[in-house]
């Protein structure tokens, strides 16, 4: 009998049309549209849209999902109050139940036609921004800052977050970033979101699912990590000490290998510019020398490349962006992906019933009377 992989690795567990990756050639597109050609040209929101659609959007339709997103920005009070009431608690537990929550004042929230489900896709894309931002706000005593329907969708964001209105620079790097990690195909937590979806839940259980699988360290968090890890280094000499202690202990580097690249993964090539690029601009250069000796290090120690995770660390940092949000903006962006994953499903549904391979004890063992045992 054949021997079932672990963790389901190089298993096809279903079709889509959503997300395409070449592990060996390290090759990522959405919708046949490579990722260093979007990285390149588009902006997160044409981006959204061609997860959703398959298509890239005209100039009518890019200016009613931009209006949209905007107009749905505003959270409901009782999310708001929820926010202001755990100023101190893990942030993906506290997107985990905000999200949740908005189910609770979505008067189409059982809807399940496909223009609903559309719309509500369109509120989990704007509100799930909002209720990061929002949330650090609070946290932090400050105001929160209504959204600027003027601003696009990561303009906007860092300035509800910050207060101040990022510069073309630091616009575009972040945009580019939401790109990067918008989808990738089956991964944990978008997995987790069809699974739920394929029982004809709603999008909101279905996304919170997600959310969920998403804090777990071996999916979402690493670049929390790698920050980390960088901010205890004090010069390249010591990062590759501390890389070749870390190895010859067998314990892993943060940010490097992935379960399907066998080569550089694309989104790294992208951030490892992003992150040389806003270090110069903000003063956080060191960071990226940092970056830069320990990926030389462990390439040469262990053959590993950087992942998606490792340079949005630092880039992320530069942007002045607090470190335990890096996981939720994670999810802000993969938003897109898990709606679309969703819409996707409920489009050509069949339950996600997969099978054991069972290792157990063989059937028709024997009663143990209880005081025999």
């Amino acid at each position: 009998m054949a021997t079932t992989p672990a963790g389901l690795e190089g298993v096809i567990a279903g079709e889509s049309e959503i997300c395409y990756i070449d592990g060996y050639q390290g090759i990522l597109s959405y919708r046949g549209y490579n990722i260093h050609t979007l990285a390149e040209n588009a902006i997160f929101e044409e981006v959204v849209f061609l997860l959703w659609n398959g298509w890239l959007p005209k100039q009518a339709e890019l200016d009613q999902l931009r209006h949209a997103l905007a107009a749905e920005r505003e959270l409901p009070p009782a999310v708001v109050e929820f926010l202001g009431a755990n100023p101190k608690v893990n942030t993906m537990d506290v997107l985990r139940t905000a999200v949740s929550m908005l189910a609770l004042s979505d008067p189409e929230a059982q809807d399940m036609s496909s223009e609903a489900n559309l719309r509500k896709a369109v509120r989990l894309m704007a509100r799930t921004a909002t209720i990061v931002t929002t949330y650090d706000r609070l946290r932090n005593g400050k105001d929160v800052i209504p959204g600027d329907p003027a601003l696009g969708f990561a303009a906007n964001f860092l300035y509800t977050l910050t207060g101040r209105r990022p510069d073309d620079v630091m616009e575009h790097a972040f945009d580019v970033a939401l790109t990067l990690h918008a989808d990738h195909e089956l991964n944990a937590s978008t997995f987790a979101a069809r699974v739920v979806a394929a029982t004809l839940s709603d999008i909101y259980s279905a996304v919170t699912a997600g959310v969920g699988a998403l804090k777990g360290p071996l999916h979402g968090g690493a670049n929390q990590d790698v920050i980390n890890w960088l901010l205890r280094l004090d010069d390249e000499d010591t990062a590759i000490d501390a890389v070749k202690d870390t190895l010859a202990r067998k314990v892993k580097i943060p940010g490097f290998g992935h379960r399907v690249y066998r080569t550089e993964d694309p989104r790294a090539t992208h951030l490892r510019v992003l992150s040389e690029e806003l270090g110069k601009r903000t003063g956080h250069e060191k960071l990226y020398r940092l970056s830069k000796k320990m990926e030389e290090t462990v390439k040469a120690e262990k053959k590993l490349n950087p992942n998606v995770d490792f340079y949005s660390a630092s880039a992320y940092y530069s942007l002045g962006i607090p470190i335990d949000l890096y996981t939720p903006i994670f999810a802000v962006s993969r938003m897109s992906g898990w709606t679309a994953h969703v819409l996707e499903q409920y489009r050509n549904n069949r339950l996600i019933r997969p099978r054991a391979d069972y290792k157990g004890k063989a059937d028709g063992q024997p009663w143990i009377p209880m005081a025999e045992r």
